[in-house]
């Protein structure tokens, strides 16, 4: 059985959780507070908890934290992450705001954590355009969600890309970290529609 350590434990947490319990993947669950670890892992039925700084057991492990606290965790696992495929979520945004993003335009979220992150860490950008509502379910309105992955490693891309599919979505490669960048601005458009409507449980949907 493959394995999937996600790092946080608020709505984004849950939803890729229980996308994880769906595809039958080993699941660890790991907050700075251990016991709301433990409750989201209780809540979704499976998996183990613990405590930020506990061994990492997923071949892939999910940033589900803000973009502000990844580089801090990445640097506290720098000795856990050779070879594993790290998955950042995060959306670098104003969120009083919705104005922009909070990095370079030369740059992205993704790839600053990549500069963060130990040679021989796989970067993958992923999950950042979907809700977490529609997440738990792995559909809206009969549509399955698209998953938007961008990253150099295509080992690391299709490992993801199993996952994905495992779980019942859809991967949709956009090619190397550098789109990270404009992936992250595709998060901010959709979040900035969703908090103008009042509805979180949009998707991003690619026909054809």
């Amino acid at each position: 059985m493959s394995s999937i350590t996600v790092i946080g434990s608020g709505n984004m947490a849950r939803g890729i959780g229980a996308r994880a319990v769906a595809a039958d993947y080993d699941l660890q669950i790991l907050d700075r507070d251990a016991n709301k670890a433990a409750a989201l892992a209780e809540e979704l039925g499976a998996g183990e908890a613990g405590a930020v700084g506990d061994a990492l057991t997923g071949e892939i492990v999910v940033l589900a934290v803000p973009f502000e606290a990844a580089s801090e965790i990445v640097s506290l696992y720098a000795g856990a992450l050779d070879r594993k495929v790290l998955v950042d979520i995060t959306n670098p945004v104003d969120f009083s705001t919705f104005a922009g993003l909070t990095v370079p335009v030369d740059t992205s979220g993704a790839q600053e954590i990549a500069k963060a992150a130990p040679t021989g860490t796989r970067v993958v950008k992923a999950f950042n355009t979907t809700f977490a509502g529609p997440l738990v379910n792995g559909e809206v309105d009969g549509e399955v969600l698209d998953v938007l992955m961008a990253g150099d490693d295509d080992d690391a891309k299709a490992t993801l890309a199993a996952f994905v599919e495992a779980a019942g979505l859809r991967p949709i490669d956009v090619g190397g970290l550098s789109m990270a960048h404009w992936l992250e601005g595709l998060g901010l458009i959709n979040m900035a529609v969703a908090a103008e409507s009042g509805n979180w449980g949009r998707i991003i949907k690619f026909l054809g």
